[in-house]
């Protein structure tokens, strides 16, 4: 699908770091405890019908690394996306902008043949 869209480099390199930083944050959070503060595990009741029995182990909480680095992260995708956000190209659009956006997110894609 062509674009109609003249991004910037910039902008397009901003919004690509973007979604670089947001899958790194995800698939980091799957290596975390479920929770920051050490918190005690649980065990839910059976659900009628069901051999299912929710539960959670004791999470030990985040180390001082892991939160840093969740925090890190987490200020490096705010700051992404505010520069994406309040890039000046936004402003010459005259058309629909959330169109525009939309398209944005999927620029850094290969065209279909």
């Amino acid at each position: 699908m062509p674009f109609a869209y003249d991004f910037p480099q910039d902008l397009r390199d901003a919004q690509l770091a973007l979604h670089r930083t947001r899958a790194a944050y995800e698939q980091y959070a799957q290596t975390l405890p479920w929770s920051a503060e050490p918190m005690p595990g649980w065990e839910g009741d059976k659900q009628l019908h069901s051999s299912y029995r929710s539960h959670k182990e004791d999470s030990p909480g985040y180390t001082q690394e892991q939160a840093t680095e969740v925090r890190r992260l987490q200020d490096e995708l705010r700051r992404l996306s505010a520069e994406v956000m309040t890039h000046p190209y936004w402003s010459t659009l005259s058309g629909d902008v959330v169109k525009a956006r939309m398209a944005l997110k999927h620029a850094h894609e290969p065209a279909e043949a």
